[in-house]
């Protein structure tokens, strides 16, 4: 804490203090912190100069206007810097300058005195008011010159002083019913100021007693917010006189205040003081009141007393908190002890009553730090993650150490912003998909979908396909298929053909778009489903288009003797390959059978010779796909008498002419072996 003294009245621009200096430290620093000079009042009174670290009076100071008649003013600012965060509290008292003359209320004044008015009995006049303070303020009177009145001057407890003028000697006013005095005010300054007021003193003849208090000052005690009607004391005044010269009636003098009025009322006719107004120990803690009585006399003759009524605390005012400095948003990846607001508490209760405690609840990451009396700081104390809670209503709660306690809740909404920690997430490690050959172009193959729990930016996902580690070189996935950036959807750019392709597989990435970008990767795998897209095609016996496969046999042929077989495969796979032979069309179905798996075609009886010499065979063969496709071969078996040597011939000729080649029979083997299976 830091301490100046500077006199009220000072020019803009005037020298307070060097903080650079006084704080020990190098002028460039305190401009690098970005120095703040920050008022507790609702003017800016000061401004400091970072390039010299001189702090200047802004604007003009009335000490009066800030502090009334207390006897020392101060003024409190606090000096912030950053980086780190750090206070300093500096402590400015003004100081009275003698610029304000001592002022009666009016420049004349007049009082009517008794004649027969005993010797010794003081007349108050209306003090002047002088807004200094301390040696500046009104330290004395002086009475012009005269033969009958004296000058007494009457000190309050609060300072105060006010004059009465004293009888000295007997008045008679057949020998001078008028008196004019001249009545002067001057304070201590140096030089001193003054100021006069004319008072003239009529003389008057009858009631010669005034009454008299049993005691020339009271006291009383008052708890603040007592009820309006508390009696406060009860007065008493008697006066020797009779009739309506002893009547008193009691009041409250004009010396008092018009505040002190609403708060004060006395009963005339019985002295009786009493509460009408709110008694607030934080605006006074003690009230003295003039009360004067007056007989019914003519004229009225009046005496005056002082009640002194002294006010105790009670603790009836809850504490203040008030926000310094606040952040209502929060990076989630603050660390621990990470300043979030500047709170500064007051209570404007006494004593114990006035001393402020205050916590946060331990449930919530965050922590109070007392910094010094009235001020505390809210930290972070433990790491935040605002995918698990996004925002928190901090509780300040403060209390005082009355009795019973007072308290004030105020809540701080704090948002956590979003950093990027967090990789998207795929719903499933794998996906596996089956997708039928000759698919149309563009069809959706599967949706790939994963989450991000970051927020806007950082949970914007995209995807993107990149080929898995040991898929066929040759097998791209992108020449195939497609992703959708923004929702997932894999769609073919080809129809798929299972005869070339029957597996692929590839990865897909999601990233998010957070800076730097999380990514992670899912493995699809693409199964290809066989259809019945190609129709057998017959390998033996060959013929050309449009023409018949010509065979010969002998007329003794003896049954079921093997006249050929027809070969045939089916490019497709499964029941789409699995093949039939059917006998449909010859010139005697009952002469000749196909075997309908393996399509061996014989001859069931013995050739006659109302026989055909020339038979022709329609054989199908026709796969087990739905629906089938099937393809057929014409036979034209000719009876001819040649016998075997022809018949020997016939096969060599077509064992040369449709002689298999080694796929070939490779190709019928596995066919077979499909067949059975």
């Amino acid at each position: 804490q830091i301490r100046y003294s500077i006199p009220e009245e000072l020019t803009r621009g005037a020298f307070v203090g060097n903080i650079a200096k006084d704080l020990g430290t190098d002028v460039a620093k305190l401009a690098a912190a970005n120095l703040q000079v920050l008022s507790d009042s609702d003017s800016q009174y000061f401004s400091v100069n970072v390039n010299t670290g001189v702090i200047m009076v802004s604007e003009r100071i009335d000490r009066e206007q800030l502090c009334g008649q207390n006897p020392r003013c101060f003024l409190h600012l606090k000096l912030a810097i950053e980086n780190p965060v750090e206070f300093y509290r500096i402590e400015v008292e003004i100081l009275d300058i003698n610029d304000n003359p001592p002022e009666f209320p009016s420049d004349e004044v007049s009082l009517r005195i008794y004649e027969l008015a005993s010797l010794g009995a003081r007349f108050p006049i209306q003090p002047a008011q002088d807004p200094d303070v301390g040696t500046n303020t009104l330290q004395t009177y002086h009475l012009s010159a005269n033969d009958n009145f004296n000058l007494n001057v009457k000190a309050r407890t609060d300072g105060g002083k006010f004059p009465e003028l004293v009888l000295e000697r007997a008045l008679d006013r057949e020998f001078r019913a008028f008196h004019y005095l001249v009545l002067t005010a001057e304070d201590g300054g140096s030089p001193p100021q003054s100021s006069k007021i004319r008072i003239t003193i009529q003389v008057l003849d009858a009631n010669d007693n005034h009454p008299v208090f049993d005691r020339p000052s009271y006291g009383a005690r008052l708890v603040e917010n007592s009820p309006l009607g508390t009696l406060v004391v009860k007065l008493n005044a008697t006066d020797v006189d009779e009739g309506p010269n002893g009547d008193i009636r009691y009041s409250l003098s004009s010396h008092n205040s018009a505040a002190l009025r609403q708060i004060f009322a006395i009963d005339e006719q019985t002295g009786e003081i009493r509460v009408q107004g709110n008694l607030d120990f934080e605006e006074a803690t003690v009230y003295e009141i003039e009360v004067e009585a007056k007989d019914m006399g003519s004229p009225t003759m009046e005496e005056h007393c002082s009640v002194v009524v002294e006010i105790t605390d009670v603790n009836d005012n809850a504490p203040e908190v008030i926000l310094t400095s606040f952040s209502s948003t929060l990076s989630e990846d603050a660390l621990p002890g990470t300043v979030v607001a500047v709170i500064h508490v007051r209570d404007r209760d006494s004593g114990e009553q006035g001393k402020v405690l205050c916590h946060v609840s331990p449930d919530l990451p965050f922590q109070l730090r007392k910094d010094y009396e009235h001020q505390y700081s809210l930290l972070t104390s433990t790491r935040l993650d605002r995918e698990h809670v996004a925002y928190y209503n901090v509780t300040i709660s403060a209390s005082d150490l009355g009795n019973p306690p007072l308290s004030r809740h105020t809540i701080l909404p704090i948002t956590l912003i979003d950093v990027n920690d967090n990789a998207p997430q795929f719903e499933q490690a794998s996906y596996e998909v089956l997708v039928a050959e000759n698919n149309p172009v563009g069809s959706v193959l599967v949706t790939v979908s994963a989450a991000d729990p970051d927020s806007e930016q950082n949970s914007r996902l995209s995807y993107s396909i990149l080929r898995a580690g040991g898929t066929d070189p040759g097998l791209d996935p992108t020449r195939y298929l497609s992703i959708h950036p923004t929702n997932g959807q894999v769609t073919a750019k080809f129809p798929f053909d299972y005869e070339q392709t029957t597996y692929l597989q590839f990865h897909v990435e999601v990233s998010d778009g957070g800076s730097p970008a999380l990514r992670n990767r899912t493995l699809v795998h693409v199964f290809v489903v066989d259809q019945n897209d190609n129709a057998p095609r017959v390998h033996f016996p060959r013929a050309g288009e449009d023409s018949a496969t010509q065979l010969r046999i002998s007329p003794s042929i003896v049954p079921p003797a093997l006249i050929t077989k027809v070969v045939a495969i089916d490019a497709d796979s499964g029941r789409n390959a699995w093949l039939s032979y059917h006998l449909v069309e010859a010139t005697d179905l009952g002469l000749f059978s196909v075997a309908l798996r393996s399509g061996e075609v014989r001859i069931m009886r013995a050739l006659q010779e109302t026989d055909a010499s020339a038979h022709e065979l329609l054989v199908v063969v026709r796969d087990a796909g739905e629906p089938p496709l099937s393809t057929a071969v014409t036979l034209v078996v000719v009876v001819e008498e040649k016998g075997p040597e022809a018949l020997q011939g016939s096969e060599a000729r077509a064992a040369d002419d449709g002689g298999l080649p080694s796929i070939t029979l490779y190709l019928i083997v596995s066919l077979v072996l499909i067949s059975t299976v």
